[in-house]
């Protein structure tokens, strides 16, 4: 066992309440009862063990001491990407990281009790030769399917989840590949690398998503994109529509076509100059909305109105900060997404460390506030 924070020992216990149709309808603005509020990731690595000196009780540091509205959502668990690959080997430890080869290759690196995932050291592809080395791990393959995925999906629709499959992004899928400098130069300098894999990952994620969708309905179709700093993304509309639109465009069409109704995109970072690509490509909700990096909720929701719904939007800073600060921010993002319907309501990422436990008190208590006083209010 690893005497070091790893991503399961941040795991918290929210419970879903909110069902699949009402959950669906609220994000596609065809209904806006009552808010939803929760947290969309957990801690950040630390925070528990500072919470616990503060004198939190078991429920407090899994935040199942907390009130939450969260959707009940359910990710199907078919393989849309990487497949294969050897296990995990250790290559060297110290007190203060860990080297690991990984499953695609890469020699990854793990600062012990500051994060929970290793950034790689080195990357498998460099030009075309490399990548038709393991594309192999990309190409459809009866094993993308665990055993009895349709009737565990099928049982848990029966109780009222919804059901999410996942695909891999088209420039995060590069850049895992290829780092963020090399993926970035290979659209000008090797276009014909970056087609083909954007096209295998096309063909196969299509693949799956007919099976998927011919045996249970898909109630959201997302996509994990992280292509964005602070500055703004590493690419730009020009070249996102030419090379991933497509992809993304033809998964939508294939599954909206057979009902699904939601497609959610996470990415961190400033993603507003891709936004209306976003949109025309098939995306409906956007996450985190970091407002670090100039991601504002109420702007965004007044640039494109119910065309994009939203999961997160609270700046997790403030939290450290004073009730004034939090408060002030409550109340500016929370009355709106009430009015409007359209998001769940919650912290832009992990509850950073240096937070409080009495200011997360105070937060919840004054979301709620916000959100009782502002459902009253509705028309």
């Amino acid at each position: 066992m690893n005497s070091y924070p790893t991503h399961s020992s941040l795991a918290v216990n929210i419970r879903p309440v909110v069902p699949r149709d009402e959950y669906v309808d609220y994000m596609t603005f065809r209904s806006c009862a009552r808010p939803l509020f929760t947290e969309l990731f957990g801690p950040l690595v630390g925070l528990k063990e500072e919470w616990q000196a503060q004198g939190a009780s078991p429920e407090e540091l899994d935040l199942s001491a907390f009130r939450y509205r969260a959707p009940m959502r359910t990710v199907v668990p078919v393989n849309t990407g990487w497949i294969g690959g050897n296990d995990e080997t250790v290559l060297e430890e110290t007190g203060d990281y860990v080297i690991t080869r990984d499953r695609m290759g890469r020699r990854t690196k793990l600062f012990k009790g500051r994060a929970t995932l290793p950034l790689p050291l080195d990357y498998p592809v460099k030009s075309f030769d490399d990548w038709l080395k393991i594309k192999r791990h990309y190409l459809y393959c009866d094993e993308r399917f665990p055993p009895q995925w349709d009737s565990k999906a099928l049982n848990l629709i029966a109780q009222g989840w919804a059901t999410v499959v996942r695909i891999p992004g088209g420039f995060d899928e590069l850049r895992q590949l290829m780092g963020e400098e090399n993926a970035c130069l290979a659209f000008y300098d090797q276009p014909h690398l970056v087609r083909d894999v954007i096209d295998t990952i096309t063909e196969t994620a299509l693949r799956v998503l007919d099976k998927v969708s011919s045996v249970i309905p898909i109630d959201e179709l997302t996509v994990h994109e992280d292509l964005a700093g602070k500055s703004g993304p590493l690419i730009g509309p020009n070249h996102f529509d030419e090379f991933i639109a497509p992809y993304y465009r033809g998964a939508w069409e294939l599954v909206s076509s057979r009902g699904t109704r939601l497609f959610s995109l996470d990415s961190d970072g400033n993603i507003e100059p891709l936004l209306s690509s976003f949109v025309e490509a098939g995306i409906n909700v956007v996450y985190p909305m970091e407002p670090a990096a100039g991601m504002d909720i109420v702007a965004v929701r007044h640039r494109f109105g119910t065309r994009l719904a939203f999961m997160g939007g609270i700046d997790k800073h403030v939290l450290r900060r004073n009730r004034a600060e939090i408060e002030r921010e409550l109340e500016y993002k929370i009355p709106p997404m009430v009015h409007t319907g359209g998001c769940v309501i919650s912290l832009d990422h992990r509850i950073p460390n240096g937070t409080p436990l009495d200011n997360y008190k105070f937060y919840i208590d004054k979301a709620w506030e916000i959100m009782d006083r502002e459902s009253a209010t509705k028309d």
